[in-house]
């Protein structure tokens, strides 16, 4: 039954347009984090052994590094428990079947998928299609 369920609910996710355009930042691993980038309604800071990334407001980007500007966010609306599986492939299979790339983000509730701005009328018409809710 939960199955069934899952399979009810993946079919039409229910898809927010974050209002703002971010930036997907690198830097080298010992690059010490820049403040601006923690202001904003979402920010993500990711630090391994092989590099610095930062998702921020391209408002808030810092000016050195190598700079990915244009990007807007889709966020799943959740939460999800961990459970439920294939919450972000029901997502990114149309979108990669439909040749927009993407750069994905999650949280404990739930997952964001960005989406460069170019490529927006395209994921929108791909995930429509596959039965997904989208709030423009």
């Amino acid at each position: 039954m939960l199955e069934h369920l899952e399979r009810i609910v993946l079919d039409m996710l229910n898809l927010t347009l974050l209002p703002h355009r971010y930036a997907v930042c690198r830097f080298a691993p010992e690059a010490p984090i820049p403040a601006e980038v923690m202001r904003g309604d979402l920010f993500c800071i990711m630090r391994t052994a092989d590099e610095l990334s930062i998702v921020c407001r391209e408002s808030g980007a810092p000016p050195a590094g190598m700079i990915e500007p244009g990007w807007r966010v889709l966020k799943l609306e959740g939460p999800f428990p961990f459970e439920m599986t294939g919450v972000l492939a029901s997502v990114l299979t149309p979108l990669a079947e439909g040749g927009v790339s993407i750069f994905a983000l999650s949280t404990y509730d739930t997952d964001y998928v960005l989406i460069k701005e170019e490529k927006l009328d395209a994921a929108a018409a791909v995930l429509t299609r596959a039965g997904h809710q989208l709030r423009l």
